[in-house]
């Protein structure tokens, strides 16, 4: 990528975020943030008791990851967030307009099998079902890709930061 982008890596819970995210950043040679930790105390709690989140508690976290891409704009930066609906990553956009996303995408079943293996997660595998129902594809107007998270964190990582230099081509 000519000038560095803030990298937003998006997708369902379980489909490795935390783990690609901070791979694709080292790549980069930009900075990581994990936005989980951008999460209210309440909105952990909301989701540890295993209850989704609704619109009205993730607008304030989107907001605050927006800002923290926003303080990167032109000097680049990976962090990680759902971002599940579209009008999620517009929200995003709002704050930060030169985002680009980065959408894990995989099969449920493989998801579900790393979710049960991850340990110390606030969220149960239970909430999985409501996160694809939930999930909105990147659409054609939405600058970012979409990369398949089967094989290893580093096949992972070499297919994501291969199509991220792709959108400079």
């Amino acid at each position: 990528m000519s000038t560095p982008h803030v990298v937003v890596v998006m997708g369902v819970t379980g489909t490795g975020k935390t783990t690609i995210g901070p791979l694709v950043a080292e790549a980069l040679g930009v900075p990581y943030a994990e936005g989980d930790d951008f999460h209210p105390p309440a909105n952990i709690a909301k989701m540890s008791a295993g209850t989704p989140l609704d619109d009205a508690d993730r607008w304030p976290w989107l907001d605050a990851i927006g800002q923290w891409a926003l303080s990167r704009a032109g000097k680049g930066g990976v962090v990680s967030s759902s971002a599940l609906k579209r009008a999620y990553r517009d929200r995003l956009r709002a704050v930060a307009p030169d985002a680009v996303f980065l959408h894990l995408t995989g099969d449920r079943e493989l998801i579900a099998q790393r979710m049960t293996e991850r340990k110390g997660h606030f969220m149960p595998t239970k909430l999985l079902d409501s996160q694809f129902a939930t999930l909105q594809p990147l659409e054609d107007d939405e600058a970012g890709v979409s990369v398949d998270v089967s094989g290893s964190p580093g096949e992972i990582t070499e297919r994501a930061v291969a199509a991220l230099r792709r959108l400079d081509a």
